[in-house]
């Protein structure tokens, strides 16, 4: 009964998932919570053997969920602080988060200096701030609230924020703003660069709001959660790697912050650039080329947000000791004829493979992306890029380099459709005039993609292509019933907004 008479309490295990959130439950007569004045959303230091999270307070009043002298824990909370149900944690105020005035601020319109950007950084990676803090953070950086030395600033702080990797001689990277479905580049520009001799650590992140991340199609072929040893074997083994960024520390909050810009639907230029490039750099990349689809349902919309985009991006490169070229590339449609985890994949090994069914669309920009890591970097000449990646890919190197770093990464296997498909026909003949990314993309997430690697869209209308009534224009994939029946309600409703035929 000592522990009644302290700020100790006793774990219960309840198994609620918050996400990324801390979350601590105590009841609103816990001795605690009266104690030291606790109210709902009171931010909490929680402590066990010498290890310590900050976590935000839910009060319950139904007495049956918890005993007097218990508390408990999100699953994200127990997991950080490593303890069970059973377990003794001690619960205490949380000091004033200092650098939330920078960030108050920042909302007002003032400039920061590099200091602030580093206390505020600092503060989240260390989890100080809640949702709605790290919301305001986010909200007070979008649009275009930041200038260039303040993105610099932040930038920095970000790259400073984890760890980093460093690597002998020239790292090359690619990164795609994104904003298109399929456009599964990675892969194929991976294998290309190291079956040249390069290196590339390529770190790449999950879907935030698309049907797949590179890190949800990497995985239907091999292992992607490395850790910094395990991708500097692969990288020296073979000159490369395909793994998820967020299983190692390089500029944790970043990870922190875009959990919070997929809820908010923000993703203004300088949390993108500063996102990016942090990443870059933290991974050792000193050398990297930026992908920037430009199309009306792409994230980027018009070719003045694209220059605008391209010479902040430039600025920020310089200022952190970093060769830059951005590409613009056509953001008006999907790139491949995959949507979705495994049909994107299996875009990728087409391509590599040099089948006749492969996407050219996919083939080709890959290489041009290729093309331009091989130039800048010297092993070609300034307009020969496009075709040593050509001949690397043609003559078989880059798809057995392909399958040498799967096998690094500890496994390579075909990926699989899902079970249960649905065509969609066209209603009418004509020409497709414009197709929207933004409801594609959602179409084949009401399939079950990422969460289902089977799940998705297998494309079969371009731009401009000439169809007649009863034509195919794609194919819906899904692993349950439940959710094909979705996508079809959904395209129903909305087809000629995905689709338009004219």
């Amino acid at each position: 009964m000592e522990h009644n008479h302290s700020n100790n309490l006793k774990v219960k295990s309840i198994g609620i998932d918050t996400y990324r959130e801390n979350i601590i439950y105590m009841r609103h007569d816990c001795h605690v919570c009266v104690a030291e004045g606790f109210t709902a959303l009171t931010r909490v230091i929680v402590s066990c053997s010498g290890k310590e999270i900050i976590a935000t307070l839910n009060v319950i009043h139904n007495s049956n969920l918890l005993e007097h002298g218990e508390a408990a824990l999100s699953m994200e909370a127990m997991e950080r602080l490593n303890v069970k149900e059973g377990d003794f944690i001690g619960v205490s105020h949380l000091p004033p988060v200092e650098s939330l005035r920078s960030v108050r601020a920042k909302l007002y319109g003032q400039s920061l200096e590099p200091e602030a950007y580093q206390g505020i950084i600092r503060d989240i990676t260390d989890s100080k701030y809640s949702n709605i803090e790290l919301a305001t953070f986010i909200a007070a950086c979008s649009n275009d609230r930041l200038k260039t030395e303040e993105i610099i600033s932040l930038t920095k702080a970000m790259i400073h924020s984890g760890q980093k990797l460093s690597w002998p001689g020239i790292v090359v990277d690619k990164h795609c703003v994104g904003g298109l479905p399929g456009n599964r580049t990675t892969p194929i520009v991976v294998s290309i660069i190291a079956a040249a001799g390069l290196t590339i650590p390529k770190t790449s992140s999950r879907a935030i709001t698309s049907p797949a991340g590179t890190a949800d199609t990497v995985e239907t072929f091999t292992n992607v959660n490395l850790d910094l040893i395990a991708i500097r074997k692969v990288v020296e083994q073979e000159g490369g790697c395909m793994a998820w960024g967020g299983a190692v520390k390089l500029s944790p909050a970043d990870d922190i912050l875009i959990s919070i810009e997929r809820s908010l639907d923000l993703d203004s230029p300088a949390q993108l650039i500063a996102s990016v490039l942090s990443k870059k750099a933290a991974a050792g990349s000193t050398h990297v080329v930026i992908d920037i689809p430009v199309g009306k349902s792409a994230k980027v919309r018009t070719m003045e947000e694209a220059v605008h985009l391209k010479d902040l991006m430039m600025s920020v490169a310089a200022a952190i000791n970093m060769t830059l070229d951005v590409v613009f590339t056509d953001g008006q449609q999907p790139v491949g004829r995959g949507i979705g985890p495994a049909l994107e994949a299996l875009d990728i090994i087409a391509v590599l493979k040099g089948n006749k069914e492969a996407p050219i669309d996919l083939r080709d920009r890959s290489l041009k992306l290729a093309g331009r890591l091989l130039e800048m970097t010297g092993k070609t000449s300034s307009n020969g890029g496009y075709q040593m990646a050509f001949s690397i890919l043609e003559n078989g190197d880059a798809w057995k380099k392909f399958q040498a770093i799967c096998e690094a990464q500890g496994r390579f296997s075909e990926p699989k459709m899902g079970e249960f498909k649905f065509d969609v026909t066209s209603s009418k003949g004509g020409v497709i005039t414009r197709i929207d990314n933004r409801k594609l993309a959602k179409l084949a997430k009401l399939c079950g993609a990422p969460h289902a690697q089977g799940a998705g869209i297998l494309f079969a209308s371009p731009l401009y292509k000439k169809i007649i009534m009863g034509d195919l224009l794609f194919t819906l994939y899904a692993q349950s019933k439940g959710e094909l029946e979705y996508a079809k309600e959904y395209f129903k409703l909305n087809s000629e907004a995905i689709l338009q035929i004219v």
